[in-house]
């Protein structure tokens, strides 16, 4: 990053650039210019935030990991149980008649599930094998976003009780946080895949599209979404 605003005199001296020289007055002065590209810079820091790139790196070692990647998958299973939310890997779904052990089996089994669907798919389509254990430890930590929801889910009338809100609005207010976290958690599939199998990150998003194209056929054809 720094070396944008840097060179190197005659005598191998750093020094500030043109645009190190700009940037310099420009933060004397207190603004900084579209121009300098800092925007973009900081857009490539945010997607790999996003993406938890830097976390994802670290699964170069699985084992060092792959306690968090459990650790994750417990904490939203046990948060799905006590929701009473039945999870159904991208979805969830309210009041369901399962015991909290069923429903923390399930929540884990989805993700399990995922996995496994990940391996076949990666070696498929792109003939891409082994990894398995950095494959699993990068798939719990894509479960990150939708093992926080349930607990969301409990927060939020909690939160919003002095604002008297129908529970319509409450509603509302879940199912756009569950699409947000859905959209998050599709991104870390596509990572997982990504660092997992070692694939490009066009490639991550195709397997996990497919994923969630099959959850939203199962469950229709369960009859979840009438």
């Amino acid at each position: 990053m720094l070396s944008e605003f840097l060179e190197q005199d005659k005598q191998r001296k750093y020094r500030l650039n043109a645009k190190g020289q700009m940037l310099y007055r420009f933060l004397k002065d207190g603004s900084i210019p579209a121009s300098l590209g800092i925007s973009e810079t900081l857009g490539h820091l945010a997607a790999k935030g996003l993406f938890l790139s830097p976390l994802f790196a670290q699964t170069i070692k699985p084992l060092r990991l792959l306690p968090v990647s459990l650790v994750i998958l417990l904490l939203g299973a046990y948060g799905a149980s006590i929701a009473g939310l039945e999870p159904a890997l991208f979805f969830y779904f309210e009041y369901s008649t399962r015991s909290p052990l069923g429903i923390m089996t399930l929540f884990i089994f989805n993700w399990i599930g995922l996995f496994l669907f990940a391996e076949a798919l990666a070696y498929a389509l792109f003939k891409r094998a082994g990894n398995e254990l950095q494959l699993f430890t990068c798939v719990g930590l894509a479960a990150l976003p939708l093992a926080v929801y349930p607990y969301l889910y409990m927060a939020v009338p909690i939160a919003l009780e002095g604002f008297n809100l129908y529970y319509m609005e409450i509603e509302m207010i879940r199912q756009a946080i569950l699409i947000i976290l859905q959209i998050w958690s599709l991104l870390l599939v596509s990572a997982a895949a990504c660092y997992g199998k070692g694939l490009r990150l066009d490639k991550g998003i195709i397997i996990s599209l497919i994923a969630m194209y099959l959850n939203i056929a199962a469950l229709f054809m369960l009859g979840k979404f009438t």
